[in-house]
């Protein structure tokens, strides 16, 4: 039995011809890696919800099956709340720029972006109240001022904490896609 994939003796022609994921400029895409303190804390609550999964199934299984539907329900609210806390961040497409926070999501067409800028001003630590001196990548747009519209990235947030270096990547990858796509 042949294992295309595995071999190197495979065709290079029909795979040129399907374009590569990162070609396609209208999906959205975060352009930079969860942090480790994002990811870590999303593993903690997939973790936790696995325990309160085995715990409503012994509930179903020894007591009433309404417990066991409310612990159920309780799971899901943590996986989900998991997931969104992963899908956190900031997207861009080729149509705009894509803010998604826990309850919320904003979406700003490139056509409305001026510009994107990192500056040096007093940020929120890990999304707390406390504010530290750190940069913060902003969006200029045409239809609100700067002090209206709430940082991009922020070097102490759960991605860029301890990483200065992946924030500036990260900033500079935002700010090449607007300067590509925001002057339209």
């Amino acid at each position: 039995m042949p294992l295309p994939f595995l071999t190197a003796d495979r065709s290079f022609d029909a795979a040129s011809e399907s374009p590569l994921p990162y070609d396609d400029r209208d999906r959205w895409r975060r352009p930079y890696r969860p942090g480790p303190w994002r990811v870590g804390g999303a593993a903690l609550g997939l973790l936790l919800s696995s325990f309160v999964l085995f715990g409503a199934v012994l509930i179903a299984l020894t007591d009433s099956v309404s417990a066991a539907g409310l612990v159920l329900s309780l799971a899901l609210a943590v996986i989900v709340s998991a997931l969104r806390v992963l899908r956190m961040g900031v997207w861009v497409s080729a149509r705009g720029l894509r803010q998604v926070d826990f309850l919320a999501t904003r979406t700003v067409p490139w056509q409305r972006v001026i510009a994107v800028r990192t500056a040096q001003r007093p940020v929120r630590w890990l999304g707390l109240p406390r504010t530290v001196q750190g940069q913060a990548l902003t969006l200029v747009r045409k239809d609100r001022s700067v002090d209206d519209t709430p940082p991009l990235l922020t070097t102490h947030s759960l991605d860029f904490l301890h990483r200065p270096a992946a924030f500036d990547r990260a900033a500079d990858t935002v700010e090449a896609w607007a300067a590509e796509y925001g002057r339209g």
